[in-house]
């Protein structure tokens, strides 16, 4: 009986210190984020009549989003942008992830710790670098024409929603590394000598074996990626120009000059469903791809 009873008592005391620690998340996910979300949600069924909650319940916010081309448009646009910040991101991110996970050796921890460093600066001074970097009078086009390349300066470099994809695939790139790097890192070293025993080439092993281990990483990557991506405003706003508008902007004047935030909580909750339905799609297609192969 005392045995037991101390076995009972163990684990209360196990379920009360597993409650306790769940605390912290269970407030983070229950107030600051689903109480967030379902605010936006409340507002964006509201009329805008100046106050903080609107008055009265309505479609008619979502019926605007949905019959003007405009929003349309830039969603399409954002979707897009947001699209080849992705493919840049993972492209680049790859290589770098694979080096860590097979070649880096002793030099794996000064690596991570270049990979992240760009996380101790502000992520707008790191937009406001590619500005200069791009810039009429910036480092670029400075090296172009002293080396002869550009007989002036040219103002195709910012403003256009190359710089957007370059400046945001940049800014990214560590959420990309770093978990293909995880997914790598757990791969067995022995499947690389069964692969070569076997007859494969590199390209081959690596086509057949390294990539199909990695998609994990290079799916959770790619979602960390483009999620955040699709309503980014403030990279367009400062290097994009007006032909990069995106609806993260669109949004973010409905909150600020416009001070309309029950039709800025219906554009961002349009984005979200977006979002939600373009990663089902790929799943889906994912899912179906892998049980006809």
């Amino acid at each position: 009986m005392g045995r037991h009873q101390t076995g009972l008592a163990d684990n209360g005391a196990k379920r009360g210190f597993t409650t306790l620690m769940m605390l912290p998340g269970l407030f983070v996910t229950l107030v600051l984020i689903l109480f967030s979300l379902a605010l936006v949600l409340f507002l964006s069924f509201r009329v805008n009549d100046g106050s903080l909650l609107g008055a009265g319940g309505t479609f008619a916010n979502f019926a605007t989003i949905v019959t003007d081309p405009l929003y349309a448009m830039v969603a399409l646009r954002s979707v897009v942008i947001a699209g080849f910040v992705t493919v840049a991101t993972v492209v680049t991110a790859y290589p770098v992830a694979y080096y860590l996970a097979f070649h880096a050796g002793r030099r794996r921890g000064m690596i991570l710790f270049l990979v992240t460093l760009p996380f101790w600066t502000s992520y707008l001074l790191r937009v406001f670098a590619w500005k200069i970097v791009l810039a009429y009078n910036g480092v670029l086009n400075s090296v172009l024409t002293g080396t002869g390349l550009l007989s002036e300066p040219t103002t195709a470099f910012l403003n256009t929603p190359s710089a957007v994809v370059l400046t945001l695939a940049h800014a990214y790139a560590p959420f990309a590394i770093l978990p293909i790097f995880a997914a790598l890192d757990t791969m067995p070293k022995s499947l690389f000598e069964a692969a070569a025993d076997l007859g494969a080439r590199p390209f081959t092993a690596f086509r057949r074996v390294v990539l199909p281990w990695s998609m994990p990483g290079v799916l959770s990557g790619a979602l960390v990626v483009f999620v955040p991506t699709v309503g980014d405003y403030v990279t367009p706003t400062l290097v994009g120009g007006p032909q990069s508008t995106m609806i993260g902007s669109l949004i973010q004047a409905q909150f600020g000059k416009a001070n309309d935030w029950p039709f800025g909580a219906a554009l961002a909750v349009s984005v979200m469903m977006l979002t939600i339905a373009l990663i089902l799609i790929a799943r889906i297609a994912s899912t179906g791809r892998r049980r006809l192969s």
